[in-house]
């Protein structure tokens, strides 16, 4: 799926075609973690659905500045909040950047990148690539939490450290966007 979608800069992008309340939050820099916590009263968890080694996507490996054929750290979640599924998360961690004091991203299990990344005190993120998700683009785990509805998502590159990993938000039907609070 990944690799057939059309990323946009968000510069690039017609936010016109976007629903009004997707807007705001495809381009909102804060913590996407912290405001789906707060959104469901801490009634948030993360479900791993998968993580393991594997070949990023030709477009991931391009936007990480990677060889193609260089395995990096896959990891594909639900954020969940009251048990339904709001968003799909992939990030992409290449093996340089599992070193150092960030070699702990190796292990995160259920723990939320973002609640972890948004500590550091020299994060920078990237402007967002965005896509529009249609059905026919979406693999049957993603179509699962969809149902075949078009949805919404952005990329950004994390620098940490000195190092660098892609992660991808993809907003589910489910999310009530219009109802999360603003950012801080």
């Amino acid at each position: 799926m990944f690799n057939s979608l059309g990323w946009y800069d968000q510069r690039q992008f017609s936010l016109q075609q976007l629903p009004a309340s997707v807007r705001p939050w495809l381009l909102d820099t804060s913590s996407l973690t912290a405001r789906l916590i707060a959104a469901s009263h801490g009634n948030f968890r993360v479900q791993v659905l998968r993580q393991s080694w594997r070949l990023p996507t030709q477009n991931e490996a391009q936007a990480l500045g990677i060889p193609p054929r260089q395995h990096a750290l896959i990891r594909e979640v639900l954020l969940l909040c009251h048990d339904t599924p709001w968003v799909y998360a992939r990030s992409v961690i290449p093996a340089a950047s599992l070193t150092g004091r960030l070699r702990f991203l190796r292990r995160l299990q259920d723990s939320a990148l973002g609640a972890l990344l948004f500590k550091a005190p020299n994060l920078s993120r990237s402007r967002f690539d965005i896509a529009v998700i249609r059905k026919h683009n979406q693999p049957s785990a993603l179509h699962r939490v969809t149902n075949g509805a078009t949805v919404y998502g952005r990329r950004s590159l994390f620098h940490i450290y000195g190092k660098q990993l892609l992660v991808a938000e993809i907003f589910l039907p489910a999310c009530e966007l219009g109802q999360l609070p603003p950012s801080r």
